[in-house]
């Protein structure tokens, strides 16, 4: 018998549940409006470091949703989930995909504009 935090052991097949990423801290705190530049950037430049357009378009679909949404978008894309807060990703054909924690929540350093 298991403690009540254990899981599945990795790489049986089982589907990895999405969580939220751990709260983060950005170098500088910076504004919503830079954040979403550097979302913008990131999304504007992540297809042209290899893997799938379509995937990279579901894992941004993935990254903008809630977390029930998310895990139905990666799932019917077959995005393989190597770490629950999708920072990597894998797609079917082994192609890894990096994503920054600034694409998929807010720095605790957030400035909060007037």
């Amino acid at each position: 018998m298991g403690c009540a935090g254990s899981s599945q052991a990795e790489g049986d097949g089982a589907v990895k549940k999405i969580q939220k990423p751990k709260p983060w801290k950005h170098p500088q705190p910076i504004t919503k409006s830079q954040l979403i530049q550097m979302r913008d950037e990131f999304w504007d430049t992540a297809p042209h470091y290899g893997g799938r357009k379509e995937i990279w378009d579901a894992l941004r679909a993935a990254a903008e949703a809630n977390l029930t949404l998310a895990q139905a978008i990666v799932d019917s894309a077959g995005v393989i989930v190597q770490n629950a807060d999708l920072t990597i990703c894998y797609d079917e054909r082994g192609a890894k995909y990096e994503l920054p924690k600034y694409v998929l929540s807010e720095p605790t350093n957030l400035i909060r504009e007037s």
